[in-house]
C-alpha cells in the first residue's frame, strides 16, 4: 500500500470528547504510548503498526496521521445488523436508519463493548435504534466474516471494522412489518424495499433525498447485486 500522503488532521469533536471524557474517545493524545501488541492480539483483522503508530489495513485515506473523525486509535471492532424481511409474495424489505450525523442511510449498528459478543452488540444496537427488539425471540443472527469498511471519519491511524449479523423475518405482508422507530444517533428507521442493490438505492433517492452510507455500499452490494 502506498501511504506517501503525510496530512495529518484530527476533528474538533474528537478532541472535544477527550476533553469531556467520553468513553468513545480514547484520551492518549499520543498513539507510540499504547501497548499495540494487546490491541494486535485481539484485533479482528491484523494490521501493521509503523514506528510506534498503527496502520490501517485499507488503501489510503488521504489522512496518514491524526483520527479525523473516530475517537480511538486502530480498529474499533462493530456489529451490523441487516434484518431482511421477506413477505408472501417474496418481496424483500430491510430495516435501515438516518443517521443524524448527515452520512447517509445506514444498516444499525454500532460498537461492540468488551467481552460483548458481535451477535448480542448487532440485536441491542438494532433495538436501540429502531426499537425493534428481537433479543428476546431466539433469533440467531448470520454472522457475515469481518470487514474492515471504507467509512468516511477514517484516517489511516483510525478505522471500522464490522461484524454483519443477518436475521430474517417472514411477515405475512408489507402491512405487517414490525413497526420502526429512530432513536439514539438514528434520525429515522424505516423498511426499505430491497428486491436489489439498485432499487434500494433509487428508493433512498426518490423518496428520502438521501444516499447509503459510504461504509455499508459494499456490504449491500454483495447482498442485494
Amino acid at each position: 500500500m502506498n501511504r506517501t500522503l503525510s496530512h495529518t488532521y484530527t476533528h474538533p469533536s474528537v478532541l472535544a470528547g477527550i476533553a469531556s471524557g467520553a468513553s468513545w474517545a480514547d484520551p492518549e493524545m499520543d498513539p507510540t504510548r499504547i501497548d499495540w501488541a494487546e490491541r494486535q492480539a485481539r484485533a479482528a483483522i491484523p494490521f501493521e503498526v509503523v514506528n510506534g503508530r498503527p496502520v490501517a489495513p485499507t488503501d489510503p485515506t488521504g489522512i496518514r496521521y491524526g483520527r479525523n473523525e473516530l475517537g480511538h486509535w486502530g480498529e474499533a471492532l462493530c456489529a451490523d445488523a441487516v434484518v431482511i424481511a421477506t413477505d408472501p409474495t417474496g418481496r424483500r424489505w430491510l430495516a435501515m436508519v438516518e443517521r443524524d450525523d448527515d452520512h447517509g442511510w445506514a444498516l444499525p449498528g454500532g460498537h461492540v463493548d468488551p467481552g460483548e459478543a458481535p451477535a448480542a452488540a448487532a440485536l441491542r444496537e438494532l433495538a436501540e435504534e429502531t426499537g425493534l427488539d428481537l433479543c428476546g425471540h431466539c433469533m440467531n443472527p448470520e454472522l457475515l466474516p469481518a470487514r474492515v469498511v471504507p467509512d468516511p471519519r477514517a484516517s489511516d491511524e483510525a478505522w471500522m471494522v464490522t461484524v454483519p449479523a443477518v436475521v430474517r423475518i417472514y411477515p405475512v405482508g408489507p402491512e405487517y412489518l414490525p413497526a420502526l422507530v429512530g432513536a439514539d444517533d438514528a434520525r429515522r428507521a424505516e423498511w426499505v424495499p430491497a428486491d436489489s442493490y439498485a432499487g434500494l438505492f433509487a428508493h433512498l433517492a426518490a423518496t428520502y433525498g438521501g444516499e447509503v452510507f459510504a461504509a455499508h455500499r459494499a456490504i449491500l452490494r454483495d447482498l442485494f447485486a
